[in-house]
């Protein structure tokens, strides 16, 4: 009969504090039910949906404990809102993401990078209630990144050009979007290394070296697409001519006016690297002139 008497205490005991256990729950899904906002609950799909044990806990992870919107609802904003209604200061956005994501994926120089200094935030760029985030697909992130580098569309689309488009290729194979220490957001510490790694061919060192090369790739490509074969600034012989005025041969730059009377065949199609063909470099004996 005691014993009883104490599994009935036991039990009561319990159904009193369940209300109270209750209450110490986020609220979060009370409202955010799954048939209410399907696109929210994509979240338990993702590594997010497990922050904090999962549940309303994760929402709270990152939009803070939102006590008052809690009670409140749509009139009260979280504490830390990611948009489109209410957008949180772009510090505070990104300072939720970066509490878990600093130390991760290259993100140590995010403060101070061209990004962070344009009040741009992480969720401009990820959406992270998706099981796949678009921005870390290979086949749609180059998306995200045009929308706001223009130029960099338009070139992606000159007849020489990096495979981008079909997905060979990313943005994020030379830059880091979340900021480096060195220009364009580049992985490496110069463009050349930036450029050595995939072109390890053209690294060096050649027993005859050409200056421009090993001073950087730039001086004769442009990164992201030309009109001109292998990305080249300009087309042969002028690229070459921007330095090679009076090189062994004569001091004539190859122009129209060759066209006509005698015809000028380096005008008529014809290229310095028909001859010098190794214009990143020789390791031939007989290579000074870059021929061989």
């Amino acid at each position: 009969m005691i014993r009883k008497q104490l599994q009935f205490a036991i039990i009561a005991l319990c159904s009193l504090a369940l209300p109270a256990l209750a209450q110490d729950e986020p609220g979060c899904l009370d409202c955010h039910a799954q048939e209410d906002s399907p696109e929210l609950h994509q979240v338990f799909n993702s590594a997010h949906g497990d922050v904090n044990g999962g549940g309303a806990a994760a929402c709270t992870a990152c939009h803070g404990p939102s006590e008052a919107h809690d009670r409140r609802g749509r009139r009260v904003s979280p504490d830390i809102s990611f948009g489109p209604k209410w957008g949180s200061e772009p510090a505070a956005q990104n300072d939720s993401c970066l509490a878990c994501h600093e130390s991760t994926g290259g993100k140590l120089a995010w403060l101070g990078s061209e990004h962070e200094q344009e009040n741009m935030v992480c969720a401009d760029c990820h959406d992270s209630h998706t099981t796949r985030d678009p921005v870390m697909e290979v086949e749609t992130a180059q998306t995200q990144c045009l929308t706001c580098h223009s130029r960099q569309r338009a070139e992606l689309n000159m007849p020489s050009r990096h495979p981008i488009a079909e997905g060979k290729t990313a943005c994020t194979d030379c830059h880091n979007p979340h900021g480096s220490t060195t220009h364009a957001a580049l992985h490496q510490v110069t463009l050349n290394e930036n450029c050595y790694s995939c072109h390890e061919e053209k690294r060096g060192p050649m027993l005859w070296e050409h200056e421009p090369v090993t001073e950087d790739c730039a001086n004769c490509h442009t990164p992201h697409g030309s009109v001109h074969d292998n990305l080249l600034t300009a087309r042969g012989p002028a690229q070459c001519q921007q330095c090679h005025s009076a090189a062994f041969h004569p001091s004539v730059p190859y122009g129209g006016e060759g066209l006509s009377g005698s015809m000028n065949a380096n005008v008529a199609g014809k290229n310095c690297m028909n001859c010098h063909s190794q214009v990143h470099g020789s390791n031939h004996p007989s290579g000074a002139r870059l021929t061989r």
